[in-house]
């Protein structure tokens, strides 16, 4: 049998055909991502079959958080706890753990509770965030709040503003939860003052529309 590589065909071998037609394409495929590339070295989010791309050294994004969109800079890594503590000033959320396991960082994303500090400040971006400040309106607390007050569930205060916020989704989900709902709901948050029974009656009263 003889090699593929010594036929010919029209004094061209296939071997050599493939060759030079997958270089063409790899060199066509290059050319068509510079312009992309090129934007996203400039700080720009270039984009390319429904995906953004950020440049390593940081650029502009807008987030609306507490229904106010604030231009920020960020790198690709940037967490979304990070750019709402640290370019925005609102410090209500906190980094306890930094690995998503505490709920100290929630945050609401379109009304969903979140763990902040491990999502992508640009994940965020065409999305609502509401951080614990965002929930009072018009000068007035909300229930929430109200109910954590009211019972003195609020300690070191530390993982409260996670709890509150994490409270406020878990009440639009499930309006009236009895009290296995509410320590399902409230698992991924973690109190080192041990003050759960007090948390747990806020939410109960929070549910309720008053005190309970």
């Amino acid at each position: 049998m003889q090699p593929d590589n010594g036929s010919q065909a029209d004094g061209v071998s296939r071997r050599q055909f493939l060759q030079v037609g997958g270089g063409a394409a790899a060199a066509g495929s290059v050319l068509a991502t510079l312009p992309q590339l090129a934007r996203a070295q400039a700080g720009g989010a270039a984009t390319r079959n429904g995906l953004k791309r950020y440049a390593a050294t940081g650029g502009n994004i807008t987030l609306t958080v507490n229904d106010r969109p604030a231009q920020i800079t960020v790198t690709p890594d940037t967490t979304l706890l990070e750019a709402v503590r640290e370019s925005l000033n609102l410090t209500g959320s906190k980094e306890v753990c930094d690995r998503g396991a505490c709920g100290a960082c929630t945050m609401l994303i379109d009304g969903r509770s979140v763990n902040s500090c491990i999502m992508l400040a640009i994940d965020a971006v065409g999305k609502k965030v509401t951080t614990v400040e965002g929930l009072a309106g018009d000068g007035q607390l909300d229930s929430v709040q109200r109910a954590f007050v009211e019972h003195d569930a609020s300690q070191c205060g530390y993982c409260i503003p996670g709890f509150v916020v994490r409270t406020r989704a878990l009440l639009d989900e499930t309006p009236n939860p009895d009290l296995n709902a509410i320590k399902h709901g409230l698992c991924g948050n973690i109190c080192r003052c041990a003050a759960y029974i007090r948390i747990f009656a806020a939410v109960d009263a929070a549910a309720k529309g008053g005190q309970a």
